[in-house]
């Protein structure tokens, strides 16, 4: 086994350490103790996992605080992502009612019919880094109170966070058997998604690598695949007198957690004549935004991206971007060398050809001018993704002509493309899923529903088609 290491981003110091696992110890692990979790009442999932929320609140700054110095994220967005965890298993209990309960309905004379739901088995977790805690923990509660086991990897450059998760699920009451963790990089990934013994895979995280485990999957029908991308996300930008609230919008849609949403405005889309007065007004907020270290005074609207590797693409992107056409608006900067923040960067790409459709994962916004709404439509739904997309302004009608042609799971106006509700389903369409919504739709992947026909005592004849008797 190697050593995993976890650096600070903000800082460059360490955070954690440990050894990286045997991932087909933990399956083991998983699979011996998941037939009595399975077959335990739905009760004793149900208070283990509000147990679970419980402790999560009790810890509610030690785990806020080791979120932000894992993920450079401000201390204030760590202790909203710490409020989701605990607030996930209440709306699981709601969804695993809603999607999956049990129902009884009249069958032929004599008999009845029933729908009852039964976990896969063992299924394996792989989280990602810009929210370690609440997008592993949006598949992990809904498969634990169906009555799976779990292998969770988290990222391995949030370690830290995915192992005090778990902590936090075995000081609940939840078996350690239960919920096991596999720390480690790729070679540790690939190890368990490919592992015969794991009954499905619950993935948040880019699209490569998603089309890759849909590759791997393709020969496996019998393994339920959830897959939760990102995206190429479109904002539009159309008739509207407020100005500032609009900017505020693109702002909070393309720059909140440093541009590190799936959700993310990745693309603005405006009208023409609305350029002149509204990039003025988006740069000069921008232009405010502070960035800084996570626990800083004032606190810091962003902090940095998760490590210098992410930060050096990001800048080598924008330069790209300059000199196939693009026209910068604001800058793309490194105000510190050897640490990874980065101011926004805002760039017009009107006249560019063949403008990537590829998701950059950071505060890089590019800006597209169309003449009409029919033109602004068919640009927001020039990708291959399809998670997010807003309209900022415009009519009733073209909001419900917006709505009717974009080709999004999230479809929003005048709101954010990102902070979608945990009690809606959630999900993307191209290379932003696999038709697996998650959030409030999450039971329908961690459950198979079983139909039965049932008869108290067995009654039956042949009619037709038999010899007299002799």
């Amino acid at each position: 086994m190697s050593e995993l290491i976890s650096i600070e981003p903000a800082t460059g110091a360490e955070l954690w350490r440990g050894e990286t696992s045997d991932a087909g110890r933990e399956v083991a692990a998983a699979r011996e103790a998941w037939p009595r979790w399975a077959a335990a009442p739905l009760a004793d999932r149900v208070s283990a996992l509000r147990s679970f929320s419980s402790k999560v609140r009790a810890d509610l700054e030690n785990l806020a605080d080791l979120i932000a110095r894992e993920t450079g994220k401000p201390l204030w967005e760590a202790r909203t992502e710490v409020e989701a965890v605990a607030n996930k298993v209440d709306i699981s209990i709601k969804a695993y009612a809603d999607r999956t309960s049990q129902r009884l309905f009249d069958g032929k004379p004599g008999s009845r019919n029933a729908v009852r739901h039964k976990p896969h088995g063992v299924l394996a977790v792989l989280g990602p880094y810009n929210f370690p805690a609440h997008l592993p923990n949006g598949h992990i509660v809904p498969a634990l109170l169906a009555g799976n086991a779990v292998v969770f990897k988290p990222s391995e450059k949030t370690p830290a966070v995915g192992q005090r998760l778990v902590e936090l699920y075995h000081k609940a009451g939840v078996p350690e058997g239960i919920v096991r963790i596999a720390q480690g990089g790729v070679d540790v990934g690939k190890a368990l998604s490919m592992h015969p013994d794991i009954d499905g895979l619950l993935f948040t995280g880019s699209a490569q690598t998603g089309i890759a485990l849909n590759r791997q999957f393709a020969t496996r029908p019998d393994k339920i695949l959830a897959l939760e991308m990102g995206g190429n996300n479109p904002v539009i930008v159309w008739d509207t007198r407020d100005l500032h609230s609009a900017a505020v919008l693109v702002v909070q849609s393309a720059f909140l957690s440093a541009g590190q949403r799936c959700t993310a405005a990745r693309r603005l889309i405006i009208k023409d004549d609305l350029y002149d007065s509204f990039i003025p007004e988006l740069k000069k907020l921008t232009d405010r935004l502070v960035i800084d270290e996570p626990h800083s005074d004032p606190p810091p609207f962003m902090g940095p991206v998760i490590d210098n590797e992410a930060a050096d693409g990001l800048t080598e992107s924008f330069l790209a971007l300059m000199s196939h056409g693009g026209r910068p608006i604001r800058h793309m900067t490194r105000p510190l060398p050897n640490r990874p923040f980065l101011s926004p960067g805002i760039i017009d790409l009107t006249e560019m050809q063949n403008r990537p459709d590829i998701e950059l994962f950071g505060p890089l916004l590019q800006v597209v001018r169309v003449p009409d709404f029919d033109a602004a439509i068919d640009e927001a739904n020039n990708t291959r993704f399809g998670l997010s997309a807003a309209l900022i302004g415009g009519t009733p009608e073209q909001y419900n002509e917006f709505w009717a042609n974009s080709r999004a799971g999230v479809v929003n106006w005048n709101a954010t493309t990102n902070g979608a509700s945990s009690s809606a389903p959630f999900g993307g369409i191209g290379l932003s899923g696999n038709h697996r919504p998650s959030a409030f739709y999450a039971a329908d992947y961690c459950a198979y529903p079983v139909v039965s026909s049932e008869v108290d005592v067995p009654r039956a004849t042949i009619g037709i088609g038999l010899k007299d008797e002799e």
